[in-house]
This record gives C-alpha cells, sequence and structure tokens, in this order.
C-alpha cells in the first residue's frame, strides 16, 4: 500500500486489535495520518496470535509507534466465554442470518470502553485528534459496545472528560457490511494475510466460530479469497 510521508500528517491513535476489520481501518487510517497503533492483550483465548498479527499489521501498514499493552481485569472477571476457560466458543448458528439475533457469549462486558479510556490517554499524550476503531454494526455478533450510540455517548464523555476536549473516536467501517469492508481492504492492500479474527485457534483458524463465519462469508461475497488457514475443509474453500 502507499503511505504518505509528508511529515506534516496529524496523528492519530489506532485500536488495533489484529482482525479483519481492524486491519482495514489501519490501512484507512495509514493514508492520511501518523498512526500511533495500540493493542491489548485482556488474556483471550488467542491473545498471542492476535499480539503476532497486530504487531505485522502496524508493521505493514507504516505505523509511526507500536504500543502492546496487557490487562488481566477481563481474564479474572470472567463472563465470557473469549477470556473464561470454563465457558466454551460455541460454533455459529447453522442459519447464518440467526447470528445478532442476541448478544452471544463471547462478549467481552464493557471492553471498548476500557480499550478507548487507554487510546484516549494516549492520544492526548501525542498529541493526537483522531482515534480509529473497526467497529462494525451490520453482518456482526450484535455487541453492544459496536453501536454507533455508543461511540456519540463516549465522544460526549471525551469532550467533557479531557483536557482539550477535541478528540474525536472515529468508526469508519460501522455502517458498512463485511463484505464491503473486504472489497475496500483489497482496495487499499490491507495485509490480510496477517490478520487473526477467530475465536479459538491460533495455528489454524477454527472456521466455525461465529467470527470465522462472518469473515469466510464476508469474502466469499466480495469475490476474494481469504488467505489465511482454517482448519476445517468445508470452510476452508470459503464454504
Amino acid at each position: 500500500m502507499t503511505i504518505s510521508t509528508n511529515a506534516t500528517r496529524p496523528r492519530a491513535v489506532l485500536c488495533l486489535s489484529g482482525g479483519m476489520d481492524s486491519t482495514v481501518c489501519a490501512a484507512l487510517a495509514a493514508r492520511d495520518y501518523e498512526v500511533y497503533s495500540l493493542h491489548f492483550s485482556y488474556g483471550q483465548r488467542t491473545e498471542t496470535k492476535e499480539l503476532v498479527s497486530a504487531t505485522e499489521i502496524a508493521r505493514l501498514t507504516g505505523a509511526k509507534e507500536f504500543l502492546p499493552l496487557k490487562m488481566d481485569l477481563f481474564r479474572r472477571i470472567g463472563g465470557s466465554a473469549l477470556t473464561d476457560s470454563s465457558i466454551a466458543v460455541p460454533d455459529a448458528p447453522a442459519e447464518e442470518t440467526e447470528i445478532g439475533a442476541e448478544i452471544p457469549v463471547t462478549y467481552v462486558p464493557f471492553r471498548n470502553a476500557h480499550f478507548l479510556s487507554a487510546a484516549v490517554s494516549w492520544s492526548e499524550v501525542v498529541g493526537a485528534k483522531k482515534i480509529f476503531i473497526g467497529a462494525v454494526e451490520q453482518d456482526s455478533s450484535g455487541y453492544p459496545d459496536c453501536r454507533p450510540a455508543y461511540y456519540d455517548a463516549f465522544n460526549e464523555l471525551i469532550r467533557r472528560g479531557t483536557k482539550e476536549g477535541d478528540i474525536r473516536v472515529e468508526t469508519p467501517l460501522i455502517a458498512m457490511r463485511k463484505s464491503e469492508i473486504v472489497r475496500l481492504g483489497v482496495e487499499l492492500d490491507a495485509p490480510f494475510h496477517v490478520s487473526w479474527s477467530c475465536y479459538s485457534g491460533e495455528r489454524e483458524a477454527c472456521g466455525v466460530c461465529e467470527s470465522c463465519v462472518l469473515r469466510l462469508r464476508a469474502f466469499r461475497e466480495a469475490g476474494a479469497v481469504d488467505p489465511i488457514p482454517y482448519a476445517s475443509p468445508k470452510t476452508a474453500s470459503n464454504r
């Protein structure tokens, strides 16, 4: 991808999970901003793989800095299949249209508020006025912290609770369908090959959790091939 080297570019902080959506968000931010990428290891099952993916995405998209942070509170609190080993990661519903009908056990309670709080703090330090996060409402699992109203409220909190009040969270993908995000990523030459979306696998994506199913469907509908390895022969060919 082509990244401007103009030294006068404004700064932005990017919440970079290492997943498909944050990869596209990273490519978008890199076009116009000097990017400071922030990644969180929070006790999730694929913590090691996600850190590797985020590190590579930051490098390939030309991030100015990459800051990995580790927090233990979600693992200790539990309550999510992503952080609590006693709760199994479920397969996606047999009917893909049922995904998002109710909030699944993979929801990590109020997670994005913690991520955004750290991003706001770092933004104040480095002088960034924009925070990018790859939240998506459509074609998703229905997490409440991926809705537009959530970010409207958070931006009001930033306005009232920071020194200058002029930092803003941007969610450029939130109204897009997953297939549109894939097409945009292809257009931007986003490094999908190093991204990771699976909730349970670290060597191969399981192909059956909601995140894998949504990702595979997006690539299929976009007419593109998902470049990461999948464990299930059924899904390896994009189902």
